[in-house]
């Protein structure tokens, strides 16, 4: 007779995208800035961020009554500290526990709240712009169409996405984590198959290209309604 496995067996989540990025800040995956938690070069180098925080600037400010922004997936907060100030009310969501905590005693503002979700599974805060900023990237095509569903709520979604440069075969399926779709030369276009993401209006307003042949770092505005 064969022997029983003593304990209780493992339960295989659903959704692991959880577990996958706590490991990415615990292991340092994304680099070491010598910070508990760095979202890696993205979030960090300056020819990458400047222009974004420029372009997000021109857009929030153009406004004449400030929007409610919801920032999902606002990894360690480098990129979004920048964009509070131009917000009615900013609301920070990340996956990771720890890293919200360490977000909330870091950064202080009226205006300004920290949420731990994981946005594929949990109901988005309520506002009428969403950024996703390099978070699309790293998910699975399931987990992709799950956000987008819950995007039509907004007003407004910003989307920035990692891509091959040139022409692609878009929306490969990968496994969530910290890698992304450029591996597979793909990249996410939320408006092709699978998702076919309804927009009212679609406006490309930044457009980076990587040294070393590693792809484009494309920011799009996406008008729902």
């Amino acid at each position: 007779m064969k022997k029983k496995e003593n304990g209780a067996k493992r339960i295989k989540k659903p959704w692991p995208t959880k577990d996958a990025m706590e490991q990415v800040y615990e292991m340092k995956l994304w680099g070491d800035n010598k910070s508990d938690f760095y979202s890696g070069v993205g979030s960090h180098h300056p020819e990458i961020v400047h222009p974004y925080i420029d372009v997000l600037t021109s857009f929030l400010t153009s406004f004449k009554n400030p929007l409610v922004v919801c920032d999902l997936g606002c990894g360690d907060f480098n990129v979004g500290k920048k964009l509070v100030q131009y917000a009615k009310k900013y609301v920070a969501v990340d996956i990771v526990t720890e890293l919200i905590e360490h977000n909330k005693s870091t950064f202080k503002e009226e205006n300004l709240e920290f949420h731990c979700l994981d946005i594929a599974v949990d109901d988005l805060p309520a506002g009428d712009c969403a950024i996703l900023r390099q978070v699309l990237q790293h998910l699975s095509n399931a987990e992709v169409q799950r956000i987008l569903s819950k995007l039509t709520d907004f007003k407004y979604v910003i989307v920035t996405e990692h891509l091959p440069e040139g022409d692609f075969v878009p929306n490969k399926e990968i496994i969530s984590g910290q890698g992304i779709r450029l591996k597979k030369q793909s990249g996410l276009n939320v408006l092709a198959p699978p998702f076919n993401f309804k927009v009212i209006e679609e406006k490309q307003v930044l457009s980076i290209i990587l040294n070393d042949s590693k792809g484009v770092i494309v920011t799009t505005i996406y008008k729902i309604f």
